[in-house]
């Protein structure tokens, strides 16, 4: 009896040590032979079934009882966290959950160049897959949500700074923003709101100024150049006349507006149209970057009053109307 007993026991052990070890085999050895990256998305809600289900279709383990054990064994079944992963094959299942339960989703960049109003920064987050154009503009226009980022203004126009973002594909529109919003009260420091205090400024004068130096060039040399005109025809009480601040009130009324002005919008009343109102526009035409936003703090030393594009990407520069109306003919009516 003892003898049996004695076998039985070392079967039960032999069968168990087999177990263990073709489960720790398992768990620890790399699944798939070719060198791979396969995305994945862990759906909101998703049960361990049925995210177990998706990494066997997507042959990232093997439909096995095994990995079920593995997730109750490492208490990692509720603890999985959802969004968009890829994996590195071939790859171990412990491998696997560890990745799963702590959360490495794919990390996408997405970039805000400068001079890009609210409508250009909702299609880009759009294209990049971070919520739908239409949702994240009435987001930057949500006076709840605006009012939640301290911003006392109809939309965060101006207040969502250019720079490079990293997001995962689940984050939300409001989080993005915030972190956009966040990252202009960073540049927005205290040497910025003092040098705007000593010209006399408020923080969104310069916002406004510095958005309408972005769009009208990109070359750094000119936008000291650009604010300077724009200050000195303010001083001497005359109209911007800023062609850029037209069409941004023109596509205030219509999102799809992108063809050339014509003297009906130039005629338009809006609290935009810089031909038709003296001072500045209601309020900044896009998100303007450090550099001019410095620009406007730091203008040229000059006379100039106006300025014509020479279709190359510069301008020319005039103190008199005399000078500008010759260089609006040399570059504009003879082109």
């Amino acid at each position: 009896m003892k003898k049996l007993f004695f076998s039985i026991t070392i079967a039960c052990i032999a069968i168990a040590s087999i177990f263990i070890l073709n489960f720790y085999s398992y768990c620890s050895t790399p699944y798939g032979s070719i060198p791979i990256d396969i995305t994945i998305n862990i759906p909101e809600g998703a049960s361990f079934k049925k995210i177990s289900l998706l990494l066997a279709e997507k042959n990232i383990i093997r439909k096995s009882i095994r990995f079920t054990l593995l997730a109750k064994l490492e208490n990692a079944e509720q603890r999985i966290k959802t969004g968009e992963y890829c994996m590195t094959m071939p790859m171990s299942p412990i491998a696997v959950l560890d990745k799963l339960t702590k959360g490495e989703v794919i990390i996408h960049s997405v970039t805000i160049p400068e001079g890009k109003n609210i409508f250009d920064v909702a299609k880009i987050m759009e294209e990049a897959g971070l919520g739908s154009a239409a949702g994240t503009l009435e987001k930057m226009r949500d006076p709840e949500f605006i009012k939640s980022l301290g911003i006392k203004e109809e939309s965060l126009e101006g207040f969502l700074f250019p720079d490079t973002y990293y997001f995962s594909r689940k984050t939300v529109p409001e989080k993005i923003l915030r972190r956009m919003v966040t990252r202009h009260n960073r540049i927005i420091n205290t040497k910025i709101k003092k040098a705007s205090e000593k010209k006399g400024m408020t923080i969104k004068e310069v916002l406004i100024l510095a958005s309408l130096v972005e769009k009208e060039t990109a070359r750094v040399s000119e936008k000291p150049l650009i604010a300077a005109v724009f200050l000195n025809r303010l001083k001497k009480g005359m109209r911007l006349e800023c062609d850029p601040t037209v069409i941004y009130g023109v596509k205030l009324d219509d999102p799809n507006f992108n063809t050339r002005l014509k003297t009906k919008h130039l005629r338009k009343e809006t609290p935009y149209n810089t031909y038709r109102i003296f001072g500045l526009p209601k309020g900044p035409i896009c998100n303007p970057g450090l550099g001019s936003i410095q620009a406007v703090l730091n203008p040229a030393e000059t006379d100039y009053l106006y300025f014509v594009s020479k279709n190359n990407g510069a301008h020319q520069f005039s103190e008199t109307l005399l000078e500008h109306n010759q260089a609006v003919y040399t570059y504009q009516k003879k082109k």
